[in-house]
């Protein structure tokens, strides 16, 4: 049979634009992740690593224009996201050479021994190693960033760990654009080029979960996608761990007391994110709870208002956009909802952004589920609440989130905004205040994820911190110092942070 072509398609017109590859058979599968897998001692040497991130990011910085050409092609994402895209992406590479360079996520831990302890100890040195090969299946909605140079990737990299990336149909050039300016880097910084290797096909997916030299996997997508993949992982004979970000509704609760305080501003605020890149950021903000009232009204006339400025927007397909028009069909047909600014098709190959209204007792009684899972694309659902408690009941509906957020008062003390502030900790991985979460900041302290479906582990996929999911413990017990690794020897004498 046949090689399945992989084309580049435009999904401003729905027109393929090139073939660019073809989807890798099993043989191809394996072959790719043995070729990685050879890499992993070339990968050892700390400095080579972080020599590797620095070029890459380099190498992506004077392609900017090409990347950014082939990846707005792809995704329609427009130039001015990808380019804010792409030094994202290039300083997330540069932050785990740091990373890399700095040492502290070895978690160097020396106890020395004390025969006088009971039970008496002996010298114990534990540091982390890297697991092996990562499997890293590429996001639709981030070419650049969560795709193949993304934070998967570079923190993979970073961990010691070779990647086989599975590259997103939705920009397979853009896909094998950045794949080669990877591999370039690799051998810049004396590197085989097989530390990335990129691979195609649904397939291709499946069976590199399920590869015996595949030691763990990072993914970004759809519940249902991510959700057999983790499956899989799980069901192999040694499983693996798979860190699957899947879907967020991440919602947000608006206290009484600030829809009085500024609900013009709030509402223009929402607008402004759950439109960002045609709805289709996984951060979007697709719930929102707001109190009955003429607060409450001002807010969401409001937020109609920025909804009526926006105008039709493509999304990454053609799939999406025709879920997308069908799902919030299927939303606003529900008994009780109403619909400020009705969302669906904008056009043969467009979609226009609303929101759906609803009483939150109606969710309290059941039988609107469809409005507490996720809707990808630029609709949020708005559900007006009477009491702190019933904003309280709908909360406890809601599944795990990437990120919650409370708007309360400025200027003023709020009552509600500690008890709704609780109620939000058990929800998401990220809570914020007087904010809007479409936006996630590359740094130290950040998380990115949440309670399932958000992710399928308590892990981050973004910040310093991503490193730990590629590494696991190791304790030398006492051994002697001529055989322990440098990181761990007497005397320290590369200088790491240790304890």
């Amino acid at each position: 049979m046949a090689a399945e072509p992989v084309w580049s398609v435009d999904p401003r017109t729905g027109e393929p634009r090139e073939r660019v590859a073809v989807e890798a058979t099993a043989e191809e599968v394996d072959r790719a992740v043995r070729a990685a897998h050879g890499t992993l001692g070339a990968l050892a040497d700390r400095t080579v690593r972080a020599a590797l991130l620095r070029t890459a990011a380099d190498l992506l910085d004077e392609s900017r224009d090409h990347v950014v050409a082939t990846a707005d092609a792809e995704t329609a994402l427009g130039p001015t996201r990808l380019t804010g895209e792409l030094t994202r992406t290039t300083a997330q590479l540069r932050a785990f050479a740091d990373v890399v360079e700095e040492g502290s996520f070895l978690d160097v831990r020396i106890d020395l021994p004390d025969p006088g302890a009971v039970p008496p100890r002996p010298d114990l040195r534990r540091w982390k190693v890297p697991l092996g090969v990562v499997a890293v299946y590429a996001a639709s909605n981030f070419p650049l960033a969560f795709s193949v140079p993304g934070g998967d990737t570079a923190s993979a990299l970073a961990a010691g760990c070779p990647v086989v990336v599975k590259g997103h149909p939705d920009h397979p050039a853009t896909s094998e654009l950045c794949a080669s300016l990877l591999r370039r880097a690799a051998v810049k910084a004396g590197l085989p080029e097989d530390v990335v290797v990129l691979v195609h096909g649904f397939d291709a997916g499946v069976a590199l979960v399920r590869h015996p030299l595949v030691a763990a996997a990072g993914f970004t997508g759809s519940v249902r996608g991510g959700r057999a993949l983790f499956d899989a992982a799980a069901a192999r004979p040694v499983p693996i761990p798979f860190h699957g970000e899947l879907g967020s509704l991440n919602p947000v609760v608006i206290t009484p007391a600030a829809a009085g305080e500024r609900a013009a501003a709030i509402g223009a605020g929402l607008a402004g994110s759950m439109t960002l890149g045609a709805g289709q950021f996984c951060t979007k903000p697709g719930f929102v709870l707001a109190p009955r009232g003429e607060a409450g009204d001002r807010f969401l006339d409001a937020l109609a208002a920025g909804l009526g400025d926006t105008g039709p927007s493509v999304m990454l397909d053609h799939r999406m956009r025709d879920a997308f028009v069908a799902g919030v069909a299927e939303r606003a047909a529900l008994p009780g909802v109403d619909t400020p600014v009705t969302p669906g098709a904008g056009g043969p190959h467009t979609v226009s952004a609303g929101v759906l209204a609803v009483d939150a007792e109606r969710l309290v009684a059941g039988g609107h589920h469809l409005l507490l899972e996720e809707c990808f694309g630029p609709v949020t659902v708005v559900a007006r609440y009477t009491t702190r408690e019933e904003a309280g009941a709908v909360l406890a509906l809601l599944p795990g989130n990437l990120t919650a957020t409370l708007h309360t008062t400025e200027t003023a003390e709020d009552p509600d905004a500690a008890p709704l502030l609780a109620a939000l900790i058990p929800l998401a991985g990220r809570v914020l205040v007087n904010g809007w979460p479409t936006g996630v900041a590359v740094a130290a302290a950040q998380h990115h994820g949440g309670p399932y479906p958000a992710t399928t582990s308590t892990s981050t996929s973004v910040g310093a911190t991503a490193i730990e999911r590629w590494l696991r413990p190791v304790t030398y017990q006492s051994t002697p110092d001529h055989l322990l690794p440098p990181e761990l020897r007497d005397g320290n004498p590369l200088g790491l942070p240790r304890r």
